[in-house]
């Protein structure tokens, strides 16, 4: 673009070259360097004057000059004479000289012209130029930031699908192993169609004993097939809006077929009461209701009821009590050895929280937290006739830090606090004695969660959410491990 408008510079630069060549050679070439200016001889002294060439017989003569009422200059000019022109050499020349420059003039104006043409579209291209630079610059960026967004995106949805991997790999051994089932059975029942033809061909007590075999493993993996990994928690289903800010609500698990009758216990502490509803309708839909008292009151939200019996932890102590409907009295007690009770390990939301009960497809479970591991959370897994302690795992999680907690599957699942935006982060599996943090999305539609729990046989999560009692639906992951049938 600098080139074209170097030339033009040049052109132009030439251009006034030849113009004041020309201002200053002609007067000399025509003889008007040698005029002198002096006064007319008449009337008007001061405004005309008399041009006198060095011979007046052989130039162009300025007889008088004046103004006119507009002021105008008005001039009477004398010629040569006609023979002394023609004969005069330097007439000739200047007459070649102005044929040339008259050639020129016309050369300068085509070169002009064209000069002016190129510049118009020199400048042209330039703005064209620049808009076709803006543009890619704009592609250029607008690229880039695509690359990121898509670079982006493909990274989450490989996060996503990371955690898939290991339990595709399950699958593939789960696939396995009911194809081998299938196989027994169809041997199994080959053998039988033979046995029936030919009675007593084959030893009955081998085939009972693989009949067994069989069935115990099938029922074995039917159990498995019930647990899983934790993988989503659905939107929350209000079931009732009732009772103050804290308390717990729940139905039992190993209730027989038909057995819809929903336990509500209103408060944290101080409380003896346990309303008993006939049916998830009735709570929904009514306050009628039948009342148990406790001989103790409970201390915090962590009660469970398990197989017509309620497990709650004694107020303003480290004691479990189970108290059987039935017949209205407790059953046993036993105390934790070493658990904090009064607030000192309690969830993050407070509320005399320190000891947690809660069951599983496994069974009955206590999370607490000990001055021995520093404030941790304790996971124990007890016996539901005796209370006694099986067996105990110690995490790394402080008790208070966490919101709330619940057992799936012999896996603890933990939430990062109880109130705003809430989610499931931490996960301690039993099984494998290992933890991970994880990150499953929890809608905490009321804003306080002072109550969660899970329900293996409705495979829901409870909640109590500031004053409304919450469902939550819960997906798994179902994994078979062959090497534990």
């Amino acid at each position: 673009m600098t080139v074209p408008l170097l030339k033009i510079g040049v052109v132009l630069s030439t251009m006034a070259m030849i113009t004041n060549w020309m201002s200053q050679t002609l007067p000399s070439l025509v003889g008007l360097n040698t005029t002198k200016l002096t006064a007319a001889q008449g009337g008007y002294p001061d405004r005309s004057t008399g041009v006198l060439p060095a011979n007046p017989e052989e130039s162009w003569q300025v007889y008088s000059s004046a103004q006119d009422s507009e002021g105008r200059c008005v001039c009477t000019v004398v010629a040569p004479q006609q023979s002394m022109c023609s004969r005069d050499a330097r007439t000739k020349q200047l007459r070649q000289l102005l044929e040339k420059v008259q050639n020129m003039t016309q050369s300068i104006q085509v070169l002009d012209q064209r000069t002016q043409r190129d510049l118009q579209y020199v400048e042209k291209m330039e703005v064209q130029l620049r808009g076709l630079e803006t543009k890619f610059r704009q592609v250029e960026e607008t690229h880039k930031q695509n690359i990121a967004k898509q670079y982006k995106a493909i990274k989450a949805k490989m996060e996503e699908l990371r955690p898939l991997i290991p339990v595709l790999e399950e699958y593939k051994a789960d696939a396995k192993l009911v194809l081998q089932f299938k196989e027994e059975v169809r041997n199994l029942t080959s053998v039988l169609n033979e046995l029936q033809e030919e009675m007593g061909a084959y030893d009955y007590e081998e085939l009972h004993n693989r009949v067994s075999n069989l069935e115990e493993r099938l029922r074995a993996c039917m159990q498995k097939l019930a647990c899983g990994k934790l993988t989503g928690i659905s939107d929350p289903i209000t079931i009732k809006t009732s009772g103050s800010r804290f308390g717990s609500w729940m139905t039992d698990p190993l209730a027989p077929e038909g057995d819809t009758r929903v336990w509500y216990m209103d408060g944290y502490h101080n409380n003896r009461f346990v309303r008993e509803y006939k049916s998830m309708h009735d709570f929904m839909t009514s306050d009628n209701f039948t009342s148990h008292r406790l001989p103790h009151p409970w201390s915090g939200t962590g009660q469970v009821v398990y197989n017509g019996s309620i497990y709650f932890n004694k107020f303003q102590s480290h004691v479990i009590i189970k108290f059987d409907f039935r017949t209205s009295s407790i059953s046993k007690s036993r105390q934790i050895d070493n658990a904090g009770f009064s607030n000192a390990y309690h969830y993050a939301w407070g509320g005399h929280s320190d000891i947690d009960l809660m069951v599983d497809e496994g069974g009955l479970w206590a999370v607490y937290a000990t001055n021995q591991n520093a404030g941790n959370i304790v996971i124990s897994k007890l016996n539901p006739n005796t209370l006694q302690i099986i067996k105990s795992w110690t995490t790394n999680h402080p008790k208070r830090s966490a919101g709330e907690s619940f057992m799936i599957c012999g896996t603890l699942y933990v939430t990062n606090g109880y109130s705003g935006g809430t989610k499931v982060y931490y996960a301690y599996s039993t099984n494998s004695s290992t933890y991970e943090y994880i990150d499953i999305a929890f809608q905490n539609k009321y804003s306080h969660i002072s109550m969660l729990d899970y329900n293996p046989r409705d495979r829901a999560l409870y909640a109590w959410n500031n004053g409304h009692q919450v469902l939550y639906n819960v997906t798994l992951f179902h994994v078979i491990r062959s090497q534990e049938l």
